[in-house]
């Protein structure tokens, strides 16, 4: 996942304010010193390893995988095929093998560990190798021959995974899904076997979650609509039960991955620390802003399960709980396990593995998954590498937050610029502590939470009447004042 808040615009493309939005975003990309566009060395060396793959001696493409995405996407990192295995399951997932093209310290890696992840906003994409590779010949497109890294997992009835192997081979996907073809297939009754499966292992991993005290954000999908009169509307998209499923999959992955390293004391760790009990206080307030019950005994991830992201209002808390996994890094070790070793929202300790083409630390655990399955030595390039690993995916992280919140803020201004003066009904959820007459309120409509400033100090969790007194799209500045 690699942003926290999808915003997605949708626009008749032509118009006065859609053309706002490009020159936003262009505005942004400037701003950032970031831009789609690779050097021509790096396209160049691209072009030659697309050309030239370092292909693996096993053939594995007879399994008949599929690929589930969204249906724009080009990108595609993984491929699935699910079979029964007596009350059980066996999970094959194929991820693109990233270093069958790239080779350590060649243009493309060196550009890699600049850029660290793809940049996603409002329909724009900075991606993270150049797309000859990442949409062309990594990707596991339909009927394509393709180096993969191929997982396979036995999972128990309950859905507890309880063995794992991953190794280098070829493959061919035999279809490229979507989201929404895949669920009104299901919703119809005429699903493919494969998804049925799915459906089964997906609901038996979501149930172990709950279970273990885990929980995943159902974040919708923002959608900023042009109506066609020179505005735009706030919409939600929630998720797709058949994504919450695939979802399940690649977590699987990335937790048989994280066992393998912990077991073995060398790798690479997605970790999350336990939440500050203020962002949880805050939560409650943002709950009671938007009109949604959250009794003070139930534990907040049993009050996520709760929402439906169908209804706006839910949909906003589920991007407010965004909060509360601040905090993400990245931890490399070799011999000592690191103190802090779990991902606290899924109550486990965890690897990002599933998404190299679009994430740079996902070809490092790959790598030394690869090793541990085969008896072999962790390749020098990848130990060489992990001292200034966390590091490089802190900065492409803090980058990757600053794009987002960058692209949000843009929209909220275009929604909310002839508004000016209006006044709104919000609950201030937080407060300054260096300066109280300042805070963050949320508002239920539209669902959003922005800055707010007071000629006294603000009253903390009470309902409040705010003015809006700024929305520039030029300088992507909202502000309200209490009245």
């Amino acid at each position: 996942m690699p942003s926290n808040r999808v915003v997605k615009v949708r626009s008749s493309g032509d118009s006065v304010t859609a053309q706002e939005m490009r020159d936003g975003i262009t505005a942004i990309q400037q701003e950032m010193k970031v831009e789609a566009a690779f050097p021509d060395a790096v396209e160049k060396a691209a072009a030659e390893a697309a050309a030239n793959p370092r292909l693996p001696e096993l053939d594995r493409t007879d399994l008949e995988l599929v690929t589930l995405d969204p249906e724009s996407a080009r990108d595609l990192d993984q491929a699935m095929h699910i079979e029964r295995n007596g009350d059980g399951y066996v999970v094959h997932y194929a991820i693109a093998d990233v270093a069958a093209f790239v080779s350590p310290g060649d243009p493309v890696d060196v550009e890699a560990h600049r850029r660290g992840e793809t940049l996603y906003g409002a329909d724009s994409k900075i991606p993270l190798h150049p797309t000859v590779l990442s949409e062309g010949a990594a990707s596991l497109l339909p009927d394509q021959v393709r180096p993969a890294l191929l997982w396979t997992i036995q999972v128990d009835d309950s859905g507890e995974g309880v063995d794992v192997q991953v190794e280098r081979a070829l493959v061919r996907s035999r279809a490229k899904l979507s989201y929404e073809g895949v669920q009104a297939e299901i919703d119809a009754g005429t699903a493919p076997e494969v998804i049925g499966l799915l459906q089964e292992v997906g609901e038996l991993r979501l149930a172990r979650e709950a279970a273990r005290g885990g929980v995943s954000l159902p974040l919708p999908e923002q959608e900023l609509v042009e109506t066609g009169d020179g505005r735009w509307e706030l919409e939600f998209r929630r998720l797709l039960p058949v994504e919450s499923w695939n979802s399940q999959i690649s977590l699987l992955t990335g937790m048989a991955a994280a066992s393998l390293m912990v077991y073995a004391r060398v790798g690479v760790l997605r970790t999350l620390p336990p939440a500050d009990p203020r962002d949880v206080q805050r939560l409650h307030r943002t709950a009671r802003a938007l009109g949604i019950e959250w009794p003070a005994e139930q534990l907040y991830p049993d009050f996520v399960r709760t929402l439906d992201p169908s209804k706006p209002t839910h949909a906003a808390m589920v991007v407010a709980c965004t909060r509360l996994l601040r905090g993400a890094g990245y931890v490399t070790f070799n011999g000592e396990l690191p103190v802090q070793a779990q991902h606290s929202a899924l109550a486990s300790e965890y690897a990002h593995v599933t998404a190299p083409l679009r994430r740079l630390a996902d070809r490092y655990a790959g790598e030394i998954c690869l090793a541990l399955c085969a008896g072999t030595e962790v390749p020098d390039w990848v130990l060489a590498a992990m001292s200034e690993l966390p590091d490089t995916m802190t900065s492409s992280s803090r980058r990757a937050h600053q794009y987002e919140n960058a692209i949000v803020d843009l929209c909220e201004a275009e929604l909310l610029h002839d508004r000016v003066g209006d006044r709104f009904t919000a609950v201030v959820v937080d407060v300054e502590e260096k300066d109280p007459t300042r805070g963050d309120i949320t508002i239920e409509d539209p669902a959003i939470e922005a800055k707010v400033s007071g000629p006294t100090d603000l009253p903390l969790g009470e309902e409040v009447t705010v003015e809006l007194v700024a929305a520039d799209p030029k300088t992507r500045k909202v502000a309200f004042r209490l009245v």
